[in-house]
């Protein structure tokens, strides 16, 4: 009996702990149940709150990029008054630190006394305190063992209590082990009616946002098609215009054609050589001292110096002056090709180089007052207007160099103003309204001198600083990025104390130039060469030496200047007769030069590229000349807004029907012309940015 009680009492045992394992695996369910119902409740909370975050985040990020162009602003004045601070300080540290070299090496040697004795006596401090560290670890080995042999005893009888109230814990934690099992199996019933109502809810959530997605996503896509649609429909009737177009201009190339054949004996002739002589000669200008003549040109000069001073009056004087430059041309010392920019400033004395940096900054750091009004320009009072060559004392066809004329103004228009000295005309625009364009701030300040600061800040943080004369005239333009690294754009050294009249041609003061290379490597047509390496081309230096660096103003009104630097003529940008517009269609065959410049930016941001617009004579000199610029600014916008070319590495400039490329006054489409130029090396000392 005591044998088969014991078995059943195993057998009770092994129940219970079946029971037991039972329980704690079902206890293990619960938990992991109640984990993944708390994670995905911590998951849709984390995601409310990630929504929540982000909109926040979305507000400070707005919030503290109007901060920090404010503190921007703040640390700017801030840091020129710590420089001035700084300047102050280290006079007075300077002084100062003189007086205390005398007085530090005396406190040296004291010092160098004093601790050799504080050494010693520490050496001997620490001895002692060694000698009572031992001790005093004896003393305390000795108590240690007394206190552990008495914490043993104490500790046999603390182990007897525990077994005994161990085993009383046991069977009172065995009734509350059935108690707890009655109240768990309640508790778990009651969480897993909340769970199936949380799941519920949770789907009907998801639902109604998979509902909501579905019907975003089908607006998203209705959207993209109806803008894919939309853009079908422009690239369809941009194609039907440029179709239209290119059958209008070949029907007027026929004619032009046929004109052209019936009015060819008529065309006045240059010299009496052959055509096949005039084209070895612009194949090969390098082989001539005489003035370069296209014979498909009809009589126009390949230099726009050269036809600047055809047009000073008829055909017999013209004869005349090309003999002349002809003959100074050979009189001219031959000039070697410039490898790079560097070599083609070489002539800039180095004193000016090191001077410009300390030069660029007091421009930038000069103290202005701030106005609120976009300030209007004067207008230059008198100008030497120079119609005649004049090279070492020579004036060619009896005039004087210095023919001082009032400049009136003629006419004004939105953002031009036309000028009229002497026998010229020219026009002045404003291209500050361009540059703002999606500006985030623009300010002026006042200089002394009557001078003008204009900052304008872009969205990305970088500013573009310029420094007006009281006439327009730009003294200085410099980018800086949201780093503060400086960039300068154009800035040429006052050389003479006396200021230049605002209208002023110094390409007069210049020798004609000797074209050294093949004419297709000087002057690109576009249309004849789309897929030409644009990068290699706009990246060539000047083709004769710089004798200084220039204004840009007096680039503008020198032919002779402009000539040093290569051109490129957008003969794909074709213009209506009166019209500055610009297709699409037309536009896109601006990307290969877009990307020429876009790469050269990327080297040196500092780059300035001159854009020309071009009549032809057709209409009144005064419409023809503001249609040019017109025309020249059309493109400079097309090339910011559509390629993303920086406006204040543009600079436009209309001539009118004063080069033309074809020499007719009847309406002729190659006259109607933008032409760019790269002329950093000529307004910006190379070694600075």
């Amino acid at each position: 009996r005591a044998a088969e009680e014991k078995q059943q009492s195993q057998a009770e045992e092994q129940q219970r702990a079946e029971e037991k394992a039972r329980r704690r695996a079902e206890r293990e369910q619960q938990r992991a149940a109640e984990q993944e119902a708390q994670q995905a409740e911590e998951q849709q909370r984390a995601t409310r709150k990630k929504r929540q975050a982000e909109k926040q985040r979305a507000a400070e990020e707005k919030q503290q990029s109007q901060a920090e162009e404010q503190q921007r602003a703040e640390e700017k004045a801030r840091r020129r008054a710590e420089r001035e601070q700084q300047r102050e300080a280290e006079q007075e540290a300077q002084q100062a630190e003189e007086q205390q070299r005398a007085t530090r090496k005396k406190r040296q040697a004291e010092k160098q006394r004093a601790a050799e004795e504080k050494q010693q006596r520490q050496a001997e401090e620490q001895q002692r305190t060694e000698e009572k560290a031992r001790r005093r670890a004896e003393r305390e080995q000795q108590r240690a063992e007394q206190e552990a042999q008495q914490a043993e005893e104490q500790q046999n009888a603390t182990r007897k209590k525990r077994q005994a109230e161990k085993q009383r814990a046991a069977e009172e934690k065995q009734q509350a082990e059935e108690q707890q099992r009655a109240e768990e199996k309640a508790r778990r019933r009651a969480e897993r009616e909340q769970q199936r109502a949380a799941e519920q809810e949770a789907q009907q959530a998801e639902e109604q946002e998979n509902a909501l997605r579905k019907k975003r996503k089908a607006e998203e896509q209705r959207a993209a098609e109806e803008k894919q649609q939309r853009r079908v429909e422009e690239q369809q009737r941009a194609a039907e215009e440029a179709e239209d177009q290119e059958r209008a201009e070949r029907k007027e190339r026929q004619a032009e054609k046929q004109r052209r054949a019936e009015q060819q004996r008529a065309v006045e002739l240059i010299d009496e050589r052959t055509q096949e002589e005039k084209l070895k000669i612009a194949e090969d200008p390098a082989s001539t001292d005489e003035t370069i003549v296209l014979p498909v040109e009809r009589g126009a000069a390949v230099l726009d110096s050269d036809k600047d001073a055809d047009n000073i009056s008829g055909n017999r004087a013209r004869e005349a002056r090309r003999k002349q430059r002809e003959e100074l041309r050979a009189r001219a010392e031959q000039v070697t090709l410039p490898t790079d920019d560097a070599a083609a400033q070489m002539a800039i004395p180095a004193v000016v180089r090191e001077a410009l940096p300390q030069r660029i900054e007091a421009l930038l750091s000069e103290e202005g007052e701030r106005v609120e009004e976009v300030p209007a320009f004067a207008v230059p009072d008198t100008t030497n207007i120079v119609n005649n060559t004049i090279i070492n004392n020579t004036v060619i066809n009896n005039t004087t160099e210095n023919n001082v004329t009032e400049v009136t103004v003629v006419e004004e228009t939105e953002n031009r103003v036309i000028l009229e000295a002497g026998d010229r005309i020219f026009v002045r625009g404003d291209d500050r309204p361009r540059l703002r364009r999606d500006a985030q701030e623009t300010f002026y300040e006042e200089l002394p001198r009557g001078r003008y600061r204009e900052t304008i800040v872009r969205p990305d943080g970088y500013r573009i600083v310029t420094v007006y004369s009281r006439y327009g005239d730009i003294l200085q333009r410099t980018r800086i990025d949201s780093d503060d690294n400086e960039y300068v754009l154009i800035y040429a050294p006052e050389y003479e104390e006396r200021q230049r009249p605002a209208i002023v041609d110094v390409g007069y003061e210049l020798p004609p130039m000797r074209l050294t290379i093949p004419v297709d490597e000087y002057i690109v047509d576009y249309a004849d060469e789309p897929d030409r390496d644009y990068y290699e081309f706009l990246a060539e230096p000047p083709v004769e030496p710089v004798e200084r660096v220039y204004t840009i103003d007096e680039v503008r009104h020198s032919a002779r200047l402009r000539d040093k630097v290569r051109r490129i003529d957008l003969d794909t940008i074709t213009f209506a007769t009166g019209s500055a517009e610009v297709s699409m269609s037309q536009a896109k065959t601006l990307r290969k030069v877009a990307d020429a410049m876009a790469k050269i930016l990327d080297k040196d941001p500092g780059e300035t590229f001159f854009i020309e617009g071009h009549t032809d004579a057709v209409g009144s000199d005064r419409s023809n000349l503001v249609l040019s610029d017109e025309r020249a600014e059309s493109v400079a916008s097309l090339l910011s807004e559509v390629y993303g070319i920086p406006p204040e590495n543009l600079v436009t400039q209309g001539y009118g029907e004063r080069f033309l490329k074809i020499r007719t006054p009847e309406a002729e489409q190659e006259n109607r012309r933008v032409t760019i130029r790269r002329v950093t090396p000529l307004v910006r000392p190379v070694a600075q940015r």
